[in-house]
């Protein structure tokens, strides 16, 4: 093992120095109205999430552990410690295939970022308990207990934490997913200790421990795919480990210094089975320069993010010549490595997390309902036979030529569409509707959000809800939300 191994950790110190030293005023005014927007979407789909059967099972298991009452279970009159809160709260932002998606770094930001964060901005301003008194040495996080975060503290933390996973997963690259890691949840522990040890006001080497403390235990494999109920709690898992990490880090609890250079046992080396499979570089090229936060997009479908490009492709092609799931004799969707092996198998009837993932399900949905939304996926459709009959006619094939375009296109496809009639049609769409170039616009995420969030909470909770995010730079105690996320009696 090399020296260098052991001491050189310029990579994640690099990363730690950026969350530490983030202040608003150093973010654009673009990424932080852009992160306003993302931040209602993810809530909107924990709200939504809170009423779902796996989320219940986690509730009712956690609520029957945990009598600590700390940290709001959101859309639920549920209480639970900082930890267990994060858990569930995560699993709700990712509990429907609804959730935002960082395409070249591969991970769900909101679902890892926000439980963990909003958790830590609930503890402010109350005692924590175990915590010591500040003296003028502790960190800054000691010398802040007891008073609220306030708005503008909590979109450079959010930022921090939108910051960071990204670019650990494009240091990885796509082959990290195609290995079979749920790369959600593997990188996802970075984005929440990032965001939470800014939250907390760690200085850099204590950000340092929460990265090395939240690395280790990274963990999430795809076969949950499908049709596992775990995989929906994979991101709450994830930031859980995060808000681990920053806690034990604030009390002087040490990780591992070079998470993610180490070549025996890092993150990187391990993760990819090499010593050179990854890209170092690129955790801290552009820091603080380009934000990656903007290249986080959203969803309008309720299925995996590599689907929705092959929906948009079709409803462009009915736009031009109409036809129906009768209509088709065969559809030949091209695509990458990854969303061959991600979504392109044989669909077969295993719960909903299958059907949401699968791309000749999806398609069938489409074509059947004209949309794929939430109410297209109940447990009395996995097994239709009309959508297993229609998935038939799909098929997905490895273009070399998208995978070689890289990360950037991995959600890229050619779709080939044949009717009964004789006519083919054919689209190529580079990333699905709401993507990082074509932004969805701010009354596109409210209407997703209200349509989500009304389902669980009053139309006047929600509207409360949407105008506390949207105006988070004025609010003076970030305590609130939390407290309007909650059901009331």
């Amino acid at each position: 093992m090399s020296t260098t191994a052991l001491s050189d950790n310029r990579y994640t110190r690099g990363i730690a120095r950026f969350v530490s030293e983030l202040r608003y005023e150093a973010i654009p005014q673009e990424v932080l109205g852009r992160i306003k927007l993302l931040m209602l979407d993810s809530l909107g789909c924990a709200i939504y999430g809170a009423d779902l059967e796996w989320s219940r099972i986690l509730q009712k298991t956690l609520t029957g552990l945990d009598t600590t009452q700390a940290c709001a279970v959101w859309g639920t009159r549920h209480k639970l410690s900082a930890p267990h809160a994060a858990l569930v709260n995560g699993t709700q932002v990712q509990g429907f295939e609804l959730d935002d998606v960082h395409r070249q770094g591969v991970l769900h930001v909101g679902a890892v970022v926000l439980p963990a964060l909003i958790s830590i901005a609930e503890m402010r301003g109350m005692s924590m308990p175990g915590r010591p008194q500040p003296s003028p040495g502790e960190a800054v996080a000691q010398r802040q207990a007891g008073t609220p975060m306030t708005g503008r503290e909590f979109l450079a933390a959010a930022v921090a934490g939108y910051e960071i996973g990204p670019r650990v997963g494009i240091c990885m690259g796509p082959e990290h997913i195609a290995q079979g890691w749920h790369s959600g949840a593997t990188l996802g522990v970075f984005s929440a200790a990032a965001g939470a040890a800014r939250g907390l006001g760690l200085d850099v080497d204590r950000t340092v421990h929460a990265l090395g403390i939240a690395g280790t235990q990274s963990a999430g494999l795809m076969a949950a795919q499908y049709g596992a109920m775990v995989k929906r709690m994979h991101a709450g898992r994830s930031s859980q480990s995060g808000l681990y990490g920053a806690l034990f880090a604030e009390q002087g609890f040490t990780g591992i210094v070079n998470v993610l250079e180490s070549e025996y046992g890092g993150f990187c080396s391990t993760f990819s089975r090499s010593q050179d499979r990854f890209q170092l570089e690129a955790l801290t090229a552009g820091l603080g320069q380009d934000w990656q936060t903007m290249g986080v997009a959203l969803k309008f479908y309720s299925c995996v993010g590599s689907n929705h490009s092959t929906l948009d492709a079709i409803r462009a092609m009915q736009a031009e010549r109409p036809f129906g799931a009768e209509d088709v004799e065969d559809i030949l969707v091209h695509g990458s490595q990854v969303t061959m092996d991600h979504v392109g198998w044989k669909y077969e009837p295993q719960g909903l997390t299958s059907a949401q993932l699968n791309l000749p399900y999806c398609v069938a949905t489409w074509l059947l309902d004209g949309d794929c939304f939430v109410d297209q996926f109940t447990e009395d459709k996995v097994a239709d036979p009309d959508r297993m009959r229609i998935a038939e006619k799909v098929r997905v094939a490895h273009d070399p030529g998208i995978t070689a375009k890289g990360s950037k296109f991995r959600h890229m496809v050619r779709v080939e569409v044949t009717l009964r009639d004789g006519t083919h049609m054919e689209r190529t769409v580079e990333a699905g509707r709401g993507n990082e170039k074509n932004f969805a616009s701010e009354s596109d995420i409210v209407e997703k959000f209200e349509k989500l969030a009304t389902h669980v909470l009053p139309r006047g909770q929600v509207e409360e809800i949407r105008d506390c995010v949207l105006g988070l730079d004025e609010l003076e105690d970030c305590g609130v939300l939390p407290r309007l996320l909650a059901a009331r009696d």
